[in-house]
């Protein structure tokens, strides 16, 4: 019985240990096609806009499609409001308030926001919300809101 407890707990602490390792090295990224970018297509850069306005979203070289869409050369749309860094590349990009997922394929959005300046920026996601290897991102802009 004894040996048998201890096989048990050495398998469960080399499982736990393997589970570790695994999440370390997080999720496998692809690669996105050559030449592939996601930008703002309005408002532009330093626009001041209504509390709640439109969001237009662009992509070339890059073939948008569901988060469901298994296609390699495939990927969606995340904004990301007021975010002073992108998120962690090694795991799926959140969802929150303020990293605003579009596994559906959209390519735009209306968002309400409080007076003042904020920032937006596109990163495009994979089937799986991971970000490509190198990352795709838009370059970051600012609106001010009346």
């Amino acid at each position: 019985m004894k040996a048998l407890l201890s096989r048990v707990t050495i398998a469960g602490v080399l499982l736990g240990a393997s589970m570790l390792v695994t999440a370390a090295d997080g999720i496998p990224r692809s690669a996105p096609p050559e030449n592939a970018k996601v930008f703002i297509v309005s408002p532009k850069d330093g626009s001041t806009v209504d509390k709640t306005f439109t969001v237009k979203f662009g992509m070339e070289g890059l073939k948008l499609a569901p988060a469901t869409d298994q296609t390699p050369g495939t990927g969606h749309h995340h904004l990301l409001v007021d975010q002073k860094a992108l998120p962690d590349a090694s795991v799926p990009i959140p969802a929150t308030d303020s990293v605003i997922h579009f596994g559906k394929a959209q390519t735009e959005t209306e968002l309400t926001l409080t007076p003042g300046k904020h920032t937006l920026q596109l990163v495009a996601g994979d089937k799986l919300h991971m970000q490509f290897n190198p990352t795709v991102a838009s370059k970051v802009i600012t609106v001010n809101v009346k």
